[in-house]
């Protein structure tokens, strides 16, 4: 039908609001803004249509002409039902420009007054349907927007077809969506593309990832669903948004959620998907594939031995009605689409289930899976079942499958008897441990609030408020009354004493920003560990008593460091993120051993990734990438920065520190925008959570994207926050943040270089003290800087050249192209065209791309500045004029606004309009001016 201007059609979704999607819309904007077609395709419940509405939305305003149609499988018999829907509302406009055998055609065609079939009319309706587009592309672009093009009736289909390859040049674009298979390989939409215009785009919509479909459920009201079934929707759906929300619908009005190891319920609009399909099935060949849905990963050998003797014929009977998809060479069973196998194992009784998963209990070969089967054949206490399943759990463990390891406690606690040790709520506790290793925090938060909400013993209490207080992260002040209860529960039991003490020692640093305190109760908890015998909690404590010393600048940090590094050592505390080996990488990376810090950290990464330690992996892919980042490779930090907050997002797992690093990554080797947006989340998460190191660390960061965003005003400010919140943290060292260049450069941009060199002063005391070589090279270029601003040109060259030098020797590539972007700004001679050649060069070899650009801009405008001379004062205004002749004098900002009785932010102003009308950057070129005009 056509759209007309005058009629108010309902909200429709925007491109910005579709989840998921944006490589496909931009591929899709790029095609039709240069006049080309867009073929939309992929499978059912995919979210074609949603897309294709969308870009109607954004496009459908700019076509004088809009003509629809979206057609159903129960309609596709009725001929020409396609073609009315599109041209119905058109044909009296049009019928009169047409020749007379096609208007009859035609007429009798969308009528169905006539007799007029494909047959008898067949090039009249050809040419009369080419005719009509022609005549409606006369006025003005035509769009043509065609859903579910598989369900067009046969006739229209054609009629379309016919025009669309005829179109020529045609104001005339066409978008389509087709519906097509779930495997991507498949090509059903060729056919679609052959009867499109020429050079139409294919464009396939593939199912969301993971943390897209957390998205999409929340934004429909399923807020409250814990991470672990966000998973298993995710992979029952295989990302298709329909059943993804269909499935969370099920499961907010299901009264009692799946027990563990159990699928999804799944609601009768989706098995409808495929109970046709099932109902075709021989009840043997039913029964082969419901053993194969109860597998984990099902083969033809493994049903053999579950008793299915026909494995074979049976699977290639469903293969063959679309049910399971065969792969040349590969022996496993694999179903079309995970909600297959769902809806078939939904279908099936209780006691069909049972006799699935017995006869896999034996069957299978790995012993994980024959507990797992073992356990959802049995109903009932059963000590055996649940040693078996303890027993597969410690496997998983040590294969490095911790979320595994947590579904098998959970079954082993709802097996285990009251009276048998370990009890019921002791393998609770373990498959939380385990939930929180794997980075499923609300699953082990949940198991810990069940075990409290029973009497039970101090024991098993404070364990379960140690789940409680990890679970919550960064966000520690939500769970601040958690400590009384656990030091009551405590008593004078110095192994459950040592625990909490532990906690308090994260609660002194991230609630109320305390590195001494912090220090202190990991001391007194280390102490309490090794009295109780406890090495692995003294282990902890000690490795965070290193990192607080170590940020502190305290001269303990290395001998507490070796303490915690001695034998005996536990395998996983070694690796874990809070352990002794994380400590040493700070305390190497801080020293700038970045060669042995790269080593280090790099063996920790690959031994949580074998153990499936998810939070560690989140912070060791974060620490590589700043080890990257300080080598000046900003091209692979930024990637494994990408990578981490990938991971953080999809757990959960401390996304306002990964947003912060991954900031710092993209400010130097992606889009400063993108920074300034993720270093503006982490300081809001930090905020909010009340953690007041990473606030800091975070503010950090905004600052330094302000900076290469060229708001050196706003740098000031973040950073001047930031030197205030380490002061009252206690940080003394400059190497923690490595923010006090970022800070004195800043100053001197907007004209405070008094300020920055008392900052620098200041700073280089403490790095001369903790020895912080790299952190005093900073100091120097920021320093050359601020001798710059005050006229002092040659000194500032000379510190500079220095400064460059003893980076490059350090290994900091990044900072070393900085240091010598600044010494290409500070040249006295006439820049020629190759003034910044060697930053450019040493910029590009780190893939430092916004600073590249800027030594882009730099060449562009630096040219003309030379010229300058006293005479280019005259175009400015008369205020403009006085501002920039006491900057020539060395004048502060604050000196100028006392002097000439204006504000400093209105001095902050009046300079920007000097540097745009003089075609300069800095106060730096300003005071060239002054000393080539002395020099005259």
């Amino acid at each position: 039908m056509t759209v007309r201007r005058d009629f108010k059609e309902p909200a429709r979704p925007r491109p910005d609001l579709v989840i998921g999607r944006e490589e496909l819309f931009a591929g899709a904007r790029e095609q039709l803004t240069r006049g080309g077609s867009v073929l939309v395709h992929g499978p059912a419940g995919i979210g074609k249509s949603t897309i294709l509405r969308a870009l109607v939305t954004e496009y459908g305003e700019t076509a004088h002409t809009v003509l629809r149609c979206s057609s159903t499988e129960s309609e596709s018999h009725l001929p020409f039902l396609a073609l009315a829907d599109l041209l119905g509302l058109v044909e009296d406009e049009v019928l009169d420009r047409l020749p007379a055998p096609q208007r009859t055609a035609l007429e009798s065609a969308l009528t169905g007054r006539g007799e007029s079939t494909l047959q008898r009319d067949g090039l009249a309706l050809r040419l009369a349907v080419l005719s009509t587009l022609r005549v409606l592309a006369a006025r003005g672009p035509v769009l043509i927007v065609a859903d579910d093009l598989q369900w067009l009736d046969p006739a229209s289909a054609e009629l379309l077809g016919f025009a669309a390859r005829r179109l020529g040049g045609m104001p005339v674009q066409m978008l389509c969506a087709v519906r097509t298979d779930t495997e991507p390989q498949g090509q059903q939409h060729d056919r679609y593309l052959r009867a499109s215009p020429p050079e139409t785009l294919a464009v396939r919509v593939n199912p969301l990832s993971r943390a897209q479909t957390a998205e999409l459920l929340g934004r429909r009201g399923h807020t409250d669903l814990p991470r672990s079934t966000v998973r298993d929707i995710h992979r029952t759906s295989g990302g298709n948004p329909l059943f993804a929300l269909e499935l969370g619908r099920a499961l907010a009005e299901s009264p009692t959620p799946p027990s563990p190891g159990e699928p999804l319920p799944v609601p009768t609009s989706l098995r409808a998907l495929v109970l046709n399909r099932l109902d075709m099935l021989s009840p043997q060949a039913r029964r082969t594939l419901l053993v194969a849905s109860a597998g984990a990963r099902p083969t033809l050998a493994l049903l053999h031995a579950a008793g299915r003797e026909n494995a074979e014929a049976e699977t290639a009977q469903a293969a063959a009605l679309g049910l399971l998809v065969t792969e040349r060479d590969a022996p496993g069973v694999r179903f079309a689409h995970p909600l297959v196998s769902a809806a078939l194992y939904a279908e099936a009784t209780a006691q069909e289930r049972r006799a699935a998963h017995a006869a896999l209990s034996t069957a299978a070969s790995d012993p994980i899976e024959r507990a797992r089967h073992l356990a959802l054949a049995t109903t009932g206490t059963d000590p055996r079942v649940a040693t078996r399943l303890g027993e597969a759990a410690a496997v998983a463990r040590d294969r490095g499958a911790p979320s595994v390891a947590a579904g098998l406690g959970l079954l082993a606690a709802r097996h285990t008897p009251a009276d048998t040790v370990p009890g019921p709520d002791e393998r609770r506790l373990q498959a939380a441990e385990d939930a929180l290793t794997a980075g499923e925090t609300d699953l082990a938060r949940d198991i810990a609030r069940e075990v409290l909400g029973r009497a039970g013993g101090p024991a098993d209490r404070v364990r379960a408020w140690m789940v409680v207080i990890d679970a919550a992260g960064q966000a520690m002040a939500e769970v601040d009354a958690v400590f009384p209860q656990a030091l009551a529960d405590a008593g004078d039991d110095p192994r459950l004493l040592a625990l909490v003490h532990y906690q308090l020692a994260w609660r002194a640093l991230l609630v109320e920003g305390e590195f001494d305190k912090a220090r202190e109760e990991a001391a007194r908890s280390a102490e309490l560990a090794a009295r109780a015998a406890d090495r692995r909690a003294e282990l902890l404590a000690l490795a965070f008593q290193a990192q607080m010393e170590t940020l502190m600048g305290h001269p303990d940090a290395p001998g507490t460091i070796k303490r915690a590094l001695k034998e005996p050592q536990d395998p996983r505390v070694a690796c874990d993120h809070n352990g002794a080996g994380a400590a040493r990488f700070r305390w190497l990376i801080m020293g700038d051993q970045l060669a042995e810090a790269r080593t280090t950290i790099s063996a920790l990464l690959r031994e949580v990734r074998r153990r499936g330690m998810v939070e560690s992996e989140v912070h060791f892919l974060r620490a590589l990438a700043e080890v990257e980042l300080r080598a000046g490779h900003c091209g692979r930090a930024l990637d494994l920065a990408r990578e981490s907050l990938r991971l953080a997002r999809d757990t959960g797992i401390g996304e306002g520190a990964t947003a912060m690093f991954t900031s710092l990554a993209e400010a130097a080797g992606g889009e400063v925008n993108r920074a300034l947006t993720l270093a503006r989340e982490a300081v809001g998460r930090a905020e909010e959570d009340g953690d007041l190191v990473y606030l800091s660390r975070a503010l950090g960061a905004l600052g330094h994207a302000q900076l290469v965003a060229g708001d050196a005003a706003g740098a000031v400010r973040s950073l001047r926050r930031v030197r205030e919140l380490e002061e009252g943290l206690g940080v003394t060292d400059p190497a923690r943040g490595r923010w006090h260049g970022d800070l004195a450069e800043a100053l001197v941009r907007i004209g405070e270089p008094a300020e920055a060199q008392g900052f620098i002063d200041t700073t280089r005391t403490q790095a001369l003290r903790l020895g912080r070589e790299s952190v005093l090279a900073v100091l120097d270029r920021a320093e050359a800087l601020a001798r710059a601003a005050r006229g002092e040109i040659d000194a500032a060259t000379r510190q500079l050249t220095s400064a460059q030098d003893r980076l490059a020797k350090l290994g900091y590539g990044l900072e070393e192209a900085r240091a010598a972007f600044a010494l290409a700004g500070l040249r006295t001679h006439r820049p020629g065209p190759t003034s910044y050649d060697e930053a450019a060069r040493l910029f590009r070899r780190c893939r430092a791309l916004p600073w590249l650009r800027q030594v882009e801009t730099a060449t562009v405008t630096g040219p003309a500045q030379p010229a300058l001379s006293t005479a280019a004062l005259d175009a400015l205004a008369a205020t403009e004029r006085q501002v920039a002749a006491l900057v020539m004098e060395g004048a502060t900002n604050r000196e100028i606004a006392a002097r000439l009785f204006i504000s400093v932010k209105t001095v902050e102003a009046t300079l920007t309009r000097v540097y745009r009308k003089l075609g300069i950057r800095s106060r730096v070129d300003i005071v060239r001016l002054a000393a080539g005009g002395r020099q005259g």
